[in-house]
């Protein structure tokens, strides 16, 4: 008899742990996706690459992760691959079908969310200029430039592609972004606004984040580094002294003034 309450009381305890696992695990699933959600708006998010345009730096049916936090610590920078929303500039480079009813709309919500499917409005590019500023096609070389520095790209552009097949010269305005795909002859970037408000150029406000590495498939996970052209001392001189040229003219203007003010007090009786 005591055998058989044992049992009993055991079968009663199982009971209630099967029980107790069907009442938390719907906790734990929303728990789960309130962080992953958390996570994705605030700090990373994936995001599918559903064009050609960044080719052979990433490939159709690739996924990345986008550092979120990394511009509230420092500027954008050229060279960075950057998400950018599009919403109300931008045509989709990809035309997704409207949701048939409300399952579905949920289900491509989520699965933009999550980085499963592309979302309609978002691109990704190649940061090449930033404010201040100017970018030119192309040099002698069939170069672009950046404040007369030219770019040597061949490390990150699509195999044969040429930098531009378009001439272009524009001076980035305050608060905006030069930005064109690694696959020149597909991509629809900046060169192909450039009849739009800000010449091509995209709001800096409208970033999203910087991609920095691959994560799906992984036969091609890695990192995405800044490629070293826009490391040259020379593009980074030239880019500060175009920021810095008003004030460096302004204080050598006011230099001769200053002086022969403090000549003319010194002449008076």
């Amino acid at each position: 008899m005591h055998v058989v309450a044992e049992d009993i009381e055991q079968s009663a305890k199982s009971g209630k742990k099967k029980r107790s696992f069907w009442l938390e695990f719907p906790l734990l699933v929303v728990v789960s996706v309130l962080l992953a959600l958390l996570i994705k708006t605030f700090v990373i998010q994936a995001f599918y690459i559903p064009s050609e345009s960044m080719e052979n730096t990433f490939l159709v049916n690739d996924r990345v992760l986008v550092n979120k936090l990394v511009y509230h610590t420092r500027d954008i920078e050229r060279g960075d691959v950057v998400v950018f929303s599009g919403v109300d500039s931008w045509k989709g480079e990809v035309e997704i079908p409207e949701p048939s009813n409300p399952v579905a709309a949920f289900l491509q919500w989520a699965g933009t969310a999550f980085g499963v499917v592309p979302g309609e409005k978002d691109y990704i590019k190649r940061v090449i200029g930033v404010p201040g500023d100017v970018v030119k096609c192309c040099d002698v070389k069939d170069r672009v430039t950046v404040n007369g520095v030219p770019l040597e790209e061949q490390d990150y552009l699509y195999p044969g592609d040429k930098p531009s097949g378009r001439s272009f010269e524009i001076k980035v305005p305050p608060g905006r972004l030069w930005v064109m795909g690694d696959h020149r002859s597909v991509s629809y970037d900046s060169r192909m606004h450039q009849g739009d408000p800000g010449g091509g150029t995209i709001p800096a406000e409208q970033v999203v984040g910087r991609a920095f590495v691959i994560v799906w498939p992984f036969s091609r996970a890695t990192t995405i580094p800044i490629p070293d052209t826009f490391s040259q001392p020379a593009l980074k001189v030239a880019g500060a002294m175009g920021g810095a040229a008003p004030l460096l003219l302004g204080f050598t203007g006011a230099v001769p003034l200053v002086l022969w003010r403090r000549r003319w007090l010194l002449k008076r009786p």
